[in-house]
């Protein structure tokens, strides 16, 4: 059979009504609303807006913020569109089997486990660094033997594993750690926001679009691949330095497409789902904003420190007590991140295992819980072991790449899928379809043409190791392939088992 063959949209929906397989609907639109800021709002508020104000856009970063989002947006209105027509855990995984094929399925799934797996470890250990910061803030030594870039650095190991029992025992008690830490989170956030208004200098956001001058030259494998190709030369500040910004920031944007992943879990997946993913994004790019302009507001962003940018700005204004306080902010906000990420992880996989690509039993849900308490297990131990015991250092764009390769094919398969089933039921819809998607899907790959050429190497590995697993294993295991999917009418009212493309 081929390889790009689809699972139809009815066999999928029927596939979450197995006993053996069927998550619980607890979440409610302010459910995954919170999810989503839960996981965007992270590392990325706490160190990146320092970075990258300094280093490619000065003031002017506030726009690229607002660019990044305009990209995101653009996604995640193809999301929204996707996971309200089909509301069945997967995300990206599940929407691209109904539409591009088996094979495009596999690579998405994969891809996200790359992104969601990874990124929850490095981001374990930005959360150890804080951690042990702000205990130094409090006059507690911790033991240098397991610190953060150590051999074995204990505080991102423990928080794995206990986040990993959180979200085994439910995903209801999972979101109630969540809503409180998420809270914990916005204040931070607000202070920060409230509490710099009073030390503004406006003569810092002069020049707002500082001129442009080259940028520092790269060579060998951490060019980014579009400049290996072309032979440009980098900028930063002025216009284009506003465009390298926003491919900087945009990853700081990265989380709300989670939220898809927890679709079959949604009480009211049609209308929550784009009300979730939407307004996650809208609150976190109005915070951003803000955020950027208050930094570059309380600091020449010449001066700004890019590793530890908002607390060093306090500093400079003579209120040494925020620090701690900020501290504590990004300790509450990156676990946060991290636990979502790794509900993220699980969904992709328990979907994955669900349509036979994996193991089967793997995705078997516990009726105590109604979580996949085994595969959860599984996914938290190799988190927890990469974060205690691997260096992350640049395998952090690996995550961008993941995310960014899963963006691209979804805008892509929005006007697909309205081509072949214009019969559906679709709760939202994409204005300007398909200008709109396409336009998504151009914009995703111009950010992923801007990653080094050693993160491709690596990507490409990462893939050959898939693409031989599908073809050793899930190809021939496959409910497709066994004709167990058994799918509702097709576009025309008929029998369907799956159509071939």
């Amino acid at each position: 059979m081929s390889i790009f063959r689809t699972k139809s949209i009815e066999a999928s929906m029927a596939s979450a009504d197995d006993s053996e397989h069927q998550l619980k609907k607890n979440l409610s639109a302010l459910d995954l609303t919170v999810f989503g800021i839960g996981v965007i709002i992270g590392a990325g508020i706490f160190t990146l807006t320092g970075r990258a104000a300094q280093q490619y856009a000065g003031p002017s970063i506030a726009l690229s913020f607002v660019l990044g989002a305009v990209v995101c947006g653009l996604a995640a209105l193809c999301y929204a569109e996707f996971a309200s027509t089909v509301p069945i855990s997967g995300s990206a995984y599940t929407f691209s089997y109904a539409t591009l094929g088996e094979i495009i399925a596999w690579i998405i799934g994969w891809d996200l486990l790359l992104e969601l797996m990874l990124g929850a470890s490095v981001v374990a250990q930005g959360w150890s660094q804080y951690f042990v910061t702000l205990l130094g803030q409090l006059g507690v030594t911790w033991p240098s033997g397991v610190a953060p870039g150590s051999v074995f650095d204990l505080p991102a190991f423990v928080l794995v594993v206990v986040l990993t029992l959180l979200i085994a025992k439910g995903i209801k008690e999972s979101m109630r750690v969540n809503l409180v830490l998420v809270a914990v989170k916005l204040f931070i956030v607000l202070f920060v926001i409230f509490a710099g208004i009073g030390f503004i200098n406006r003569d810092n956001w002069t020049p707002f679009i500082p001129p442009s001058e080259p940028g520092k030259s790269t060579s060998g494998l951490t060019t980014p691949l579009l400049q290996a190709i072309t032979g440009m030369e980098p900028v930063t500040f002025g216009i284009l330095g506003i465009m390298s910004g926003a491919a900087v920031v945009f990853f700081a944007y990265i989380g709300f497409d989670v939220v898809a992943t927890t679709a079959e879990e949604a009480k009211n997946p049609q209308r929550d789902l784009p009300r979730g993913i939407l307004g996650s994004l809208a609150i976190c790019t109005v915070l951003y904003v803000a955020v950027t302009l208050v930094l570059t507001g309380m600091q020449k962003y010449t001066e700004i420190d890019p590793d530890a940018a908002l607390a060093s700005a306090f500093t400079a204004v003579g209120k040494d007590g925020y620090a701690t306080l900020i501290s504590a902010g990004a300790v509450a906000g990156l676990t946060t991140v991290v636990m979502t990420l790794m509900i993220g992880a699980t969904r992709v996989t328990f979907a994955m295992s669900r349509d036979h690509l994996l193991p089967e039993k793997l995705g078997r849900t516990s009726p105590t819980t109604g979580t996949p308490v085994r595969l959860t297990l599984i996914i938290g131990g190799v988190v927890a072991l990469i974060a205690a015991f691997t260096p992350i250092g640049k395998l952090e764009e690996m995550v961008n790449i993941g995310t960014l390769t899963a963006f691209l094919l979804v805008s892509l398969a929005i006007p697909i899928l309205r081509k072949r089933r214009p019969d559906l039921k679709r709760a939202f819809k994409v204005p300007g379809s398909p200008f709109i998607p396409y336009l998504s899907a151009l914009m995703c790959f111009y950010l992923i043409l801007n990653l080094s050429v050693e993160t491709w190497i690596r990507f490409i590995v990462w893939m050959a190791l898939g693409f031989l697993i599908y073809f050793a294993y899930s190809r021939k295991h496959s409910k497709l392939e066994k004709g167990e999917d058994q799918a509702g009418p097709g576009p025309q009212g008929s029998p369907e088992v799956m159509s071939e493309r």
